[in-house]
């Protein structure tokens, strides 16, 4: 084993970064014997440098990170900071001083991807970022090492715990939205401006990065279809239920039949029970991916968290360290198919369409019309009257698979029939 230590520069010290540098310390042998070398953090910067940060040196703590990664004598970095700016910056610094770059930051690569992958090939180092989709599931690396022999076709799945913990509670207990995101604030799954979870905006961010790796093409946040799952009601589940179905707000991107486009969005979607991905409770985390000649595989874990988090940033810096003690770097960026990232009205899929609607003979042919009209065939359809009369009917209609934009131009029809009254959801539905 060699004796002289691989020094680590640690951007960040919050809750990952701390979990980080307490398993470098506590597992310290053990990561050396993997490696083959010691490995000693050498600085961490922070934005804070009063508050008390158990088990790490003070004098190892600095304001200026831009002087720690521009040291010369450091490894690797470890960026846990979050965010666009300052930490582009400091990657593409770290990479033109010698380090290779371990990454959880999902927001800068969903963006910027494309051109950290550049900076570090022209530098010869290594960017690795296992912890920046679904936490501790090992889910990047065995989608470009493990699969890269073979054709994968479907990338779909549950990356953030903070929603699926909420549509879980709505499930399960009949909560309302606001009542099961206050119980999540309160037990600490969501933030307090929850709007990058619920919106959608996190899981957007990671379909973009899944999808670049899975299909070998630059995809980048801009590309990916976002609808948040702040408008999923009780009566949604009810309907789902009566579909055999629940709800999940899913990361998916496909390939297209041709083999010439992908697609990648997130939204809400009724999957039926008899799916992998129904079962995924809590603030869990799974991702369902279908390739040619391995089948189907799943991937579970906790997806958020400092400890779970910390796990794979420690994998990368473990592959980091061994690439650097060989001389070699591992894989980079995989773009050589370059296909064309379609838009989502291109997208088919099936959709469950619930319509508030006169309580009179005649109104489901008018409905039927409209949707064969525009060319989007039904599968089943259920009409039932208002307890409370009134005159009105609520009517569901579940399609075969269409296009979103056919779709769209069908509920836009439907909302100028003088007996519709109102459309009160709309929603796909995945997992066949």
């Amino acid at each position: 084993m060699r004796t002289r230590p691989l020094k680590v520069a640690l951007l960040g010290c919050g809750v990952v970064g701390s979990e980080v540098a307490r398993i470098m310390t506590t597992h310290a042998d053990d990561l050396a014997a993997r490696i083959g070398a010691p490995v000693e953090l050498a600085g961490v910067a922070v934005r804070r440098p009063s508050r008390v940060r158990a088990g790490i040196d003070p004098a190892l703590v600095t304001t200026d990170a831009t002087a720690l990664v521009k040291r010369g004598d450091i490894d690797v970095v470890v960026e846990v900071i979050g965010g666009i700016e300052p930490a582009r910056t400091l990657i593409t610094t770290a990479f033109e001083h010698g380090a290779s770059v371990v990454s959880a930051n999902k927001a800068l690569l969903a963006q910027d991807g494309a051109a950290l992958h550049a900076a570090a090939g022209e530098a010869g180092k290594d960017l690795y970022y296992e912890a920046a989709v679904a936490g501790a599931i090992p889910l990047i690396r065995p989608l470009r090492e493990s699969l890269a022999g073979d054709k994968i076709n479907r990338v779909m799945g549950i990356v953030n715990g903070t929603t699926n913990f909420i549509l879980d509670k709505m499930d399960s207990t009949g909560a309302g939205y606001q009542e099961a995101l206050d119980e999540a604030t309160a037990l600490g799954y969501a933030e307090a401006d929850p709007t990058a979870d619920v919106e959608g905006f996190d899981a957007a961010a990671k379909a973009a990065i899944l999808a670049g790796i899975a299909f070998h093409s630059r995809v980048r946040l801009d590309d990916v279809y976002r609808e948040g799952m702040t408008e999923v009601t009780s009566a949604d589940f009810a309907s789902a239920k009566n579909m055999g179905c629940t709800i999940k707000l899913l990361a998916i991107c496909e390939r297209a039949a041709d083999g010439g486009s992908v697609t990648a969005r997130v939204h809400p979607a009724m999957i039926p029970l008899t799916h992998p991905l129904a079962s995924v409770r809590g603030a869990y985390n799974a991702v369902f991916v279908e390739s040619d000649a391995a089948g189907q595989l799943m991937f579970y874990g906790p997806g958020a968290g400092g400890a779970p988090t910390a796990s794979a940033v420690l994998g990368d810096l473990v592959a980091v360290c061994r690439n650097r003690l060989a001389g070699a770097t591992g894989p980079g960026e995989s773009a050589y198919a370059a296909l064309r990232v379609s838009p989502m009205g291109d997208v088919t899929t099936r959709y469950h369409i619930s319509l508030d609607v006169a309580d009179k003979p005649g109104v489901l042919a008018q409905v039927a019309t409209v949707f064969s009209e525009h060319g989007v065939s039904i599968d089943t359809v259920r009409q039932q009257g208002r307890q409370d009369g009134g005159g009105e009917a609520s009517l569901v209609v579940v399609t075969h698979r269409a296009s979103d934009a056919s779709l769209s131009g069908t509920v836009e029809a439907l909302r100028n029939l003088d007996t519709v009254r109102g459309v009160a959801s709309i929603m796909r539905v995945e997992g066949e």
